[in-house]
Parts: C-alpha cells; structure tokens; sequence
C-alpha cells in the first residue's frame, strides 16, 4: 500500500506538506510527478512547484534523490525496503483543475502534486488528512477507518478532494447512482431550483446511455467572489470554479448549468469512451491525439442539447449557446489553414492560448458544429430511428466497456455501420480537412426546420471596415482582421493602437468618428510600437464581421416538425 500524508501547517505560505511512504520494488527507484492533467491537453509541469524534497530510507536515513527530468528522479534504494518521500507543493492557484491552501480550505487535485512509483501505481492508496476536526471534505474517495481509499494511482490522480468548514451539500439519485452536488464558498443555493434541474439532464443522458459507469458522483462547486467559470471532468467527479458569489443563481445559472451537464457527459465521453492514444494515461509526456473533435466537440454539443432535451433549457437558451460557437466558429479564420484534427493534436502546442493569428481551430466548436451536423445526418439517413447518441451508446459499450479505446476509424465505422453510407468524404473534406462548413451547417439546419440568419454586427469597425478593437483608455487597440479586408489592406496590425481618425483625436469614440466620416476618404493614426503611422482604408462597398444566429423557419413549408422533433427528443 502506498500512503499519502497531506499537512497544512501555515496555511497563509500556501505550501501543502506532503508525505509519501511505500515499499520498495528493486535497486533503484524512480520517483514521477505527472506533467499533465486529463482535461487539459498540455504540459503543466508541476513539478515548478515542489520544494524541500527529502528522501528517506526504513531507518529514516535522508537518502539522495537525483533528478531524471523536469519531474521525474531516481533513488539508490538497493539496501531500503521502503522508502518515505517529503515535500511541499505550493498551492497558489484557483481553478478548476489546480490546487489551493488558505486558512479556510485544502483544495487538492492530486494529478497536481502526488509524485509516485511506477512500479508500484496499481498498489492501493491510503489518504491521511491532517485538517481542522470540523472540517467537511468533498470527493468521490471512499473513507474506511477515518481515511479515505484509493485502489491505485489511477484512482487517486482522478480523485480531487477540497476539505473546507464551508461546505454545504445535497442529493438526489438517477437509477442506480447516487449524486452530491457540493458547494464551497460564499453561496446561497436554491436547492429546490436546482436538484430539479440537475435531476432532469441527469435522467436524460443516462436514459440514452442505459446505464452510469459509477454508482456515485460528486458535482464539486467552487464558488468564488469574483468572475469565473472553468471545468474539469473526472470519473467519478467533476469540479467546477463559477463566480461571482451573487450571481450563481441569477445571471450565472444558464452557466452552472450548462458546464454541470457539459462535465457529467464527460463521464462517459472521455472518462469511459477514451481515445486509443490515451488508453492508459502516460502522465510522463504528452499524449497526442486527433480526436479532440469527439473528446471536447461532442461533449461541447451533447451537453447543451441534453439541456434542451430534457426540459432544463427552452428553445432560445439553446439557441443562444448554438448561436456562440457559430459565432466562435465564422470568426476564426483559422478554419481555412488547420483542420480540426490537425488543431487537437496540436492542443499540446499552443491549443489553449490564442496563437498565431489563422493558424488552428478550437475542437470545442468545430467538434461541436460537426457532432451537430453528424447528428442530422444520421437522423436523415436512418428515418429518425438513430442518432448521434446511438454512437455514442455503441463506442461506450463496445470500446469502453472492453478495455479498449476509440481511433478516428472505429468512431467512423460506427456511423457508417448505422446509416449503411459511406462518411470518407465528410471525414476528409471537414474533420481531417479544411472544407468550408457553411453548407453542411446550412444543411443541417434546414432539414429539422431551422434557418441560419446573418447580418452586420453594430460596430462600424468591424462591419464596414474589418477590424475589431478594445478601449484601451481614450484610445483603441487593434485585436482581430478580417482577412483581405479594408484594414488589412490598409496594412494595419494586430496591436496597433488607434489614436486619431482623420487627424481628430478617438477621445474614447472611434466608431463614432469612422461613421461620421462615412462618405470620406478615412485615415486613421496609429501607434505601434513607438512609431507613428498613418494609414488609408480603401472604399469598400460591403459587410464583413457578421453575427449569426439560428431561428425557426419562417416559411410554415419549411418547418419538418417531424425531423425537429426526432432531433429534439
């Protein structure tokens, strides 16, 4: 059994003491700290935060430790039979998927800071917590014997725990699982509103499904007093970071929801049905993947429509989530250069920071217009007996359910194998591919009724002359082109500050000065890195930056309530 000791003392230095005692398997022993987590595709290296670590034998000898890498070395341990590790972790961060020590709580992700031996990563885990009596700790672990219990390494990365005098709780059940919704921070829940709701989008992915791959599940909220919104799925748990405060059961409701229900499908589309390249987990190093149009992009879809589905979310809350990635998608213009499954696996590159400008695309929302129009597709090839979740449903129990993870080509047979089409074109042209998706979109939607609607944004900038810019004091920075628009030929760039338009000082307006001189040759001073420019946009005649949304046909001939009905259900 390998046994973890987490201390507190000194919560206001924020380090976590952290002890690790397990028996030694030959002459040498190597040490590893995960260099990643599931749910963020990049290197972390967690290993910038330990401190003081300390080796010692059975005699509690301080034994040499030398470093391999990054976060990983190797022990002499040719004359222990065990071998007890100390450190300190430096808990500074709040979100989601980090961990964090105040006087108030111990907020751990284990994946964070739990170094341990290869050797021994399916032994079973103990887990002491030397926290305040009256503290509460929220997590999916069992307790036995005044500890919590792990049945290996697996199990402990995948388990975060938070320990708080805060902690309020509830629960509900759904067949055989039974649910706690957790909350830690200052937050007032209205549980009645809530385990209604989350009854409800529970109910009805498990009923597509059949079954739950646990018996128990913790919704772990941490809620914050200022803006947040992050999530992170594991198997038996999900933890969500959402603020501010006040508005958790106000404006932010729609949110919690939505990346409550988006991290419960997580449960079975990631945690379960895995790609084959991360069947098992290699903490070690990256473990690249092109599958991030299934692991996030049909989570993405799946999670907001089970919204709908299930009653949670009417039409136009859908809507409006539908509306963002179409948004998110036909402003990114990355789409015609990287295809969604080149941009996951590169998600270890640069997948969660903008990038080069037009360079990749998010596999959250080209994953998840293509789960949409895949969904359609096979609703319009079966006769709306099948769906996307009868996919799903196959991948879960023909994959997951034996040991085995998911290649591009398995998800592609199982389409193929129930609409009795080929999908090789699809999958070339749009997931491997960089084939416009607006056909397909448009497509899609027209067959179960609906109608994709656009127009020109209200900002002036960026409708008539390309350009979007931030207020940056009086003045205004230039954040995004459209390509072979006015401005970008005028060649104005990416953080150019904007400071006069035909010689007349923004004072905070520049889409009221660019309207007012409409009919005139506009030329705007720009600051960019020192230098003085001026710049001419040339005469352009249309729109560019556009918003989208999608809407009930207004022609009664084009509403297929049937095949509406059949999405929808």
């Amino acid at each position: 059994m390998t046994k973890y000791t987490f201390g507190i003392d000194n919560p206001h230095q924020q380090y976590i003491h952290i002890s690790v005692e397990f028996e030694t398997k030959g002459d040498s022993t190597t040490l590893q700290l995960p260099s990643w987590r599931p749910g963020r595709y990049e290197l972390a290296n967690f290993a910038k935060n330990i401190n003081n670590l300390k080796v010692y034998n059975s005699k509690q000898k301080v034994i040499a430790a030398e470093k391999l890498n990054k976060d990983s070395w190797t022990i002499n341990t040719s004359k222990t039979d065990s071998i007890k590790v100390e450190y300190k972790y430096y808990a500074i961060e709040m979100n989601a998927g980090s961990s964090f020590l105040d006087k108030d709580q111990l907020y751990v992700n284990p994946v964070n800071c739990c170094m341990y031996d290869p050797e021994t990563y399916d032994d079973s885990v103990e887990i002491v917590l030397n926290i305040p009596k009256k503290w509460d700790v929220a997590t999916s672990m069992t307790k036995r014997s005044g500890n919590w219990k792990a049945s290996g390494i697996d199990e402990l990365l995948d388990s975060p725990f938070i320990a708080s005098s805060m902690l309020q709780h509830k629960t509900y059940k759904s067949k055989d699982t039974k649910f706690f919704v957790w909350f830690n921070g200052e937050v007032k829940p209205d549980w009645d509103r809530l385990l209604k709701d989350f009854q409800a989008f529970t109910d009805c992915q498990i009923k597509k499904f059949v079954e739950f791959p646990t018996i128990e599940y913790h919704f772990i909220n941490l809620i914050l007093p200022y803006k947040a919104y992050h999530g992170v799925e594991h198997s038996k748990s999900t933890v969500i970071a959402l603020g501010p405060s006040y508005e958790i059961f106000t404006d932010l409701y729609k949110e919690l929801l939505g990346v409550s229900s988006h991290e419960l499908y997580h449960t079975w589309n990631v945690k379960a049905i895995r790609p084959i390249e991360m069947y098992p987990y290699d903490f070690s190093q990256e473990n690249y993947s092109k599958l991030g149009y299934i692991c996030e992009g049909v989570t993405t879809y799946q999670g907001d429509l089970f919204l709908l589905k299930s009653g949670v979310f009417n039409e136009q809350q859908y809507f409006d989530e539908l509306n963002s990635q179409l948004q998110r998608h036909f402003d990114n213009f990355g789409r015609f250069n990287y295809s969604v499954a080149q941009s996951s696996f590169d998600t270890w590159l640069d997948g969660y920071v903008p990038g080069a400008p037009g360079r990749k695309v998010s596999i959250y929302t080209e994953g998840c217009l293509l789960a949409f129009v895949t969904d359609v597709r096979i609703l319009k090839a079966t006769d709306h007996k099948k769906n996307l979740d009868e996919v799903m449903k196959r991948l879960y129990f023909n994959y997951a359910l034996q040991g085995k993870g998911v290649s591009a080509e398995d998800y592609q047979a199982e389409i193929e194998a129930i609409t009795g089409e080929s999908w090789s074109k699809f999958f070339k042209d749009y997931v491997n591919g960089t084939k416009s998706f607006e056909s397909i979109i448009i497509d899609a939607l027209e067959y179960i009724g609906l109608e994709l609607n656009h127009n020109p944004v209200d900002s002036y900038s960026a409708a008539r002359l390309g350009f979007k810019a931030l207020k940056s004091g009086n003045n205004f920075v230039v954040k995004a082109l459209y390509p072979g628009g006015p401005a970008d030929n005028a060649q104005v760039s990416l953080s150019d500050e904007i400071i006069a338009v035909n010689d007349i000082s923004l004072d905070g307006e520049l889409d009221k000065w660019l309207k007012y001189f409409d009919n005139d040759v506009k030329k705007i001073t720009v600051n960019r890195k020192g230098l003085m420019l001026e710049l001419t946009f040339p005469e352009v005649m249309r729109n560019f930056y556009n918003t989208y949304t999608v809407t009930k046909h207004p022609k009664p001939e084009k509403l297929n309530a049937r095949a509406y009905l059949a999405w929808k259900k």
